[in-house]
Parts: C-alpha cells; structure tokens; sequence
C-alpha cells in the first residue's frame, strides 16, 4: 500500500491501482501501434483511396471532332475548344453576391440558377454550355465551391447557311443531326480520353497527375465540293428562286467524269452557326429526299432504249398530227399540232404524242429495265442519310397508259440527284457514273447502260435541243456547246389522286462541253407563281448561269468559238473573281 501525507492526514492508496493504470496505459499504447501498423500496412490502400477521393479526381478528355473540307482544302466545319459551366448541388457553397455575378456573366436568369441548383439529390447540373474563353475564365475567378468548368468543343461552320444542307450539324454534345456530320458520324468523331488531377477545395485543377488514357481526334473529310462553285450555285438559286417567287428549288453539279458531287444547294437554306432559328422544314436537303414527277426531262431514255433495241433510228419519221394521241380513255397532248417530226425532233421540240408512240413500240420490261440502270428506284449510293428512292413500279403491274405516261415522266417519281446521275449516261458515252459527295483522286468506271454510239447519237439530239425551235434555248452558254432537257410537270396532290391546275415543277438536266463533257448539272424549281412555270423559261435560264460560273471557275477549254461574244460571262461572274 502506498502512503501520501498531507499537512493533517496520511492517505494509504493501494499498490493495485498505480500497476491497473499503467497496465491500461501500456495497453491503448499497444492499441495504438496496432492500429497504425493495420492502417499503414494490411489497409494502406484503402486508406490510400479515400484519401484521393478528396482532392483527386479523373476528368474526361473530349476528342476533338474531325474537320471537313472542299476538295481544294477550304475549311467548311471546325471544332473550336469551348468549356461549359456545371456545378455538383451537394458541394456548391456560393454567396448572394456570387450568385449575382455568376448570373450576369452567364448571362442566365438568378431564379434560373436557383432553380437547377435547389435539387440536392444530384450530382452535375449544366448552368451554361460552351462559353468563350474570356467569360469562362471569369467564372472561375469567382473561386465557387463546387462549380466545375468542363473543356467542351463548338462547331463552326464557316460558310454558313452556303453548304448548310450538305454538312448538316451537331448538336451541343458534338454528335452529328443532319447531312455528312451525321452520315459520316463514325469517321468524325473520335475517342474521348482521360486524365487524374489533383483539384483544390473548390474544384480547381492543380495539378495533373497522370494521363490515363490519351484522346483520339476524329479523322478529317475531304468533301467533293467546291466552295467557290457551291457559292455561285448557291446565290443563282436564291435569285432564280426569288425572282419566280417559288416555292423552293435545288441544283446539283456533277463531274461527268468522277460522279463528284462539286456542287449541291438547296433554297431556302438555314444557318447551322445559329441552331435555336433553324426551322425544321428549312432541314431537308431536297436534291436528296423530295421527289417530283421529273416530266420531260426523262424523254431522251425512252427515246434511247428504243435506239438500242432497233426500233427507231434519230431520222426515223414519226406522225404526231392532229397533236393528240388517244391511249384507252386517256388523251396525250402536245402544246400544238407538230405534224411528222423526225426523232431528233421529238426531243428537240419535247413532243409528248411523239415519244409516247416511242414508248408503245417497246415491250415494258425493256422499258422498265432502262429506268432501273439509270439509277431511278433506287438509291443513288451516296451515303447520304435519308436520301429516298423515289418510285418506279415493277412493270409487270403496269397499265399501258402507265407506260406512255412515263415515257415523258409522269407516273415516276424521282430525286433530283437521281435525274442528275441519270444524265451522266449520255454526257460519259453510255455509262452511269457513280455518285460521290467526298474526293475522288481518279476518274472511275461506270455501269455500262447504252452503246457509245447511242449515247453519242442522244448527246447530239440534247444538243438540238438547246438550240433554234428547242424548248431549252435558254440554257445555252456563250463559248460552249450546251446538251440537255427541260422539263415541265404537274404537282400531284398531297394525300388525292390526280394533280394540282396551278401548280408545277419546272427542271432542266444537261452538260458542257458537248465535245468533251466536264460537268453535268441537274435544276429543280418548285412552284414557280410569277407567272412563267415551263421549264424553258424558269429552269434552263437557271442552268445557264450556273453552267456558265462553273465552267468559267474551273477554267475549261472553250469548244465554241464562234459562239464567242465580247465576255463570256456575265459581268458579275467577272467583278466576283
């Protein structure tokens, strides 16, 4: 027993409680050592792990998105690093003040904020996407907890509403919507990455620790187009379509000899920089999913058929008098009584009486075979999405009406880069091209569909027909010989049988330079109300223009010389470079 002694009193303590103090001392010392040597060994990592989780973090790398160009390297859609505003609700810890500057640079609502901000069950909430740079670095002088900003890309499309329906767009996540931003989709887009930071209390980064996985960009298109052609094709459109006051209108180029797509454009058009106007009719890239009743301009492949098999040579005389065919109850028209014309003539002068008494003599199923090689039915292969496959039915379901009505292209309907292919038989000497909206660095061979020497007879009747008593002398180009044909149909009535009085779809089809044949250009115009509507007056003035820009930029040999005035361009061609 232990003795203490006081100034009045000795305390006796027992010798037991000084060893039971020590004991429990040396035991929580042993506790302890214990627990540090499990903490630092047997759950080091563990411990390791909880720990990171408080200051690190793994940040998704976006990949960037492709870029798309013209042929000749001209940047059409780029992707632009951007970063967007995001906040974790559990974490934020923001004052009155900073949520009134935060809302001023977001140029956001406060009540807005607040509103994404209030619901604690979850963990990320966008407040803004792809701000600029200068405004981004703003927010994050604000130095708010739990507001992240996220490294993001924009796509900019630098020619506008120009080529809007060939590239199409993405949406704010950087995934293709329309055109070749979303039929190429796959190609553009690359692998996202990432990367372990270390981030302070309120979610800066400070520092990078590793890279875990890099990202891989997305691999760049090298489109068919021309830039310089898509803007020449591009205003004539607006003008032809504004000056006929229609409805809307399409034309294509294509390289006769590669199936290039150098041009396609489509009016009204939309600005795919500014996606909050874009109105959804304004999307459809009609060259690709309208169909129309293509009306003459299908003339010369019935005509062709019927020179392949025999039937008919190009000085065969045919009686189209008293101007009207009675086929069953149905009567065929011409505008006027044309008397014997030759078949040269029938195209030149665009008889229905005449090439209807061409369809009769052909059997429908070599009839329907022509259509089907030239591409109508069926997809033109182009990959571009949505693109439809028109109609051509299965002629063992044909009427025999159905048969001479389609001969001169009515009873089928068509895109227009269906008739623009098409045309490629007779501008290549017989061969159907194959159609592509990305670079070719070769000429390629087409599908075999008529002999040279009828598509060469057939070029030298389209030929004809662009010049005196033609129905498309309003397509000619000064300096070039011009082939091709007009076209003038009868809009159907939607969701009715039978066709509107009053409304129409004027088109022409041709190429230049006849002697050598370097582009093929296709022109729809739909519902033309200033009082012309036939394809001669509306389409081929249309054709003449882009024709003629087209040639001039590519700077083809003139086989015209005596067609040669003063300028062989209109002054504005010249003025514009």
């Amino acid at each position: 027993m232990m003795r203490y002694q006081t100034a009045a009193t000795t305390i006796y303590l027992p010798v037991w409680r000084s060893r039971f103090l020590i004991i429990m001392l040396l035991l929580g010392l042993m506790a302890l050592s214990g627990r540090a040597i499990y903490l630092q060994s047997l759950n080091k990592d563990f411990l390791k792990q909880q720990g990171e989780s408080r200051y690190s973090r793994v940040v998704e790398l976006n990949a960037q998105r492709g870029k798309i160009t013209d042929r000749n390297g001209e940047i059409l859609a780029i992707s632009a690093p951007v970063k967007s505003v995001w906040v974790d609700p559990q974490q934020l810890n923001v004052s009155s003040d900073q949520l009134i500057k935060l809302a001023q640079l977001l140029e956001v609502d406060v009540a807005e904020i607040h509103k994404r901000i209030s619901d604690k069950d979850k963990r990320f909430v966008y407040l803004k996407r792809q701000l600029p740079p200068e405004t981004a670095e703003n927010v994050a002088d604000l130095n708010i907890k739990g507001l992240y900003l996220k490294r993001e890309f924009y796509r900019y499309y630098p020619t506008g509403e120009m080529a809007a329906h060939v590239l199409g767009f993405t949406d704010i996540d950087g995934k293709g919507q329309e055109g070749i931003e979303l039929g190429w989709e796959e190609i553009l887009t690359g692998k996202h990455g990432s990367r372990r930071v270390i981030k302070d209390r309120i979610g800066r980064v400070v520092e990078n620790v590793e890279r875990i996985r890099s990202p891989q960009p997305g691999q760049n298109l090298v489109l068919s187009i021309d830039s310089k052609i898509q803007y020449l094709a591009h205003r004539e459109l607006k003008q032809a379509v504004e000056l006929h006051r229609a409805k809307a209108g399409s034309v294509i180029i294509l390289d006769a000899q590669t199936g290039e797509v150098l041009a396609l454009a489509n009016y009204p058009s939309y600005n795919p920089n500014r996606r909050s106007t874009i109105r959804k009719e304004s999307l459809r890239n009609r060259a690709f999913v309208d169909t129309f009743e293509p009306g003459s301009t299908l003339k010369p492949f019935a005509v062709s058929i019927a020179m392949e098999t025999g039937k008919i040579k190009p000085t065969s005389l045919l009686e189209t008098a008293p101007g009207f065919l009675r086929v069953g109850r149905a009567t065929i028209r011409d505008v006027r009584n044309k008397g014997a014309l030759t078949v040269s003539q029938v195209i030149q002068e665009s008889s229905n009486v005449g090439t209807a008494k061409i369809a009769l003599m052909l059997p429908p199923k070599t009839f329907w075979e022509m259509l089907s090689q030239s591409g109508f039915g069926t997809s033109t292969g182009s990959g571009f999405p949505g693109e439809v496959n028109g109609v051509l039915r299965p002629y063992n379901k044909w009427k025999l009406i159905e048969q001479v009505t389609m001969s001169y292209g009515h009873g089928i309907s068509v895109n227009l880069m269906q008739l623009a292919r098409a045309y490629t038989i007779f501008a290549s000497g017989g061969e159907l091209k194959p159609i592509s909206l990305l670079k070719r660095h070769t000429s390629v061979l087409g599908h075999r569909v008529l002999s040279v020497e009828t598509a060469n007879a057939m070029s030298s009747m389209l030929e004809a027909a662009v010049q005196t008593k033609g129905t498309g002398l309003k397509a000619q180009v000064n300096g070039y010989r011009v082939a091709g044909k007009t076209g003038t149909a009868h809009k159907r009535l939607e969701n009715k049988k039978g066709y509107a009085a009053d409304r129409y779809i004027s088109t022409f089809a041709g190429y230049a330079p006849v002697s050598n044949p370097r582009l093929v250009v296709a022109v729809m115009i739909d519902e033309p109300s200033a009082g012309h509507y036939f394809g001669g007056a509306v389409a081929a003035p249309l054709f003449s223009e882009v024709m003629a820009a087209a040639l001039w930029q590519l700077n083809v040999p003139r086989d015209a010389p005596g067609n040669i005035v003063s300028s062989p361009l209109p002054a504005k061609f010249k003025e514009e470079g």
